[in-house]
């Protein structure tokens, strides 16, 4: 057997393939990436969040979650406008539309989590997070 299928960056990329392409399918007819799912699930968490605190807790450059919100925005799902405290700032807010689906794209991450991780006991599972964790 070659060493790439004991490597440590092989298998990630391979589990976060399969992980990814799971999550995608489900979110197909919301018209959403798996990432910006998340975005509108986090800012569902804490509506009227400044951008630089959204990317900060989702751990997203600048440029990336820039272009993430343009596309909600485009398709619906956000608001975003200039903070009331300091304009400099964009703060967030879910649409309409997002609000009425929230528990769906809660069920469908839910879902796709148990999908993925399907094959593990419920041990294995509390460390394979606990590894992840300390890997971010």
């Amino acid at each position: 057997m070659s060493a790439y299928h004991d490597c440590i960056l092989y298998l990630l990329a391979k589990a976060y393939q399969k992980a990814y392409a799971c999550f995608k399918k489900r979110l197909h007819e919301y018209g959403l990436t798996p990432v910006q799912s998340l975005v509108v699930l986090a800012i569902s968490e804490a509506e009227g969040m400044p951008s630089k605190e959204l990317g900060k807790r989702l751990l997203l450059d600048n440029a990336t979650l820039s272009g993430v919100l343009d596309r909600l925005a485009e398709s619906g799902w956000i608001t975003k406008g200039p903070a009331d405290d300091d304009r400099r700032f964009l703060q967030l807010h879910l649409s309409e539309k997002a609000r009425g689906l929230i528990d769906n794209l809660v069920r469908e991450r839910d879902e796709a989590n148990r999908e993925v991780m399907g094959g593990l006991r419920m041990e294995e599972q509390v460390l394979l997070k606990r590894i992840l964790k300390d890997l971010r």
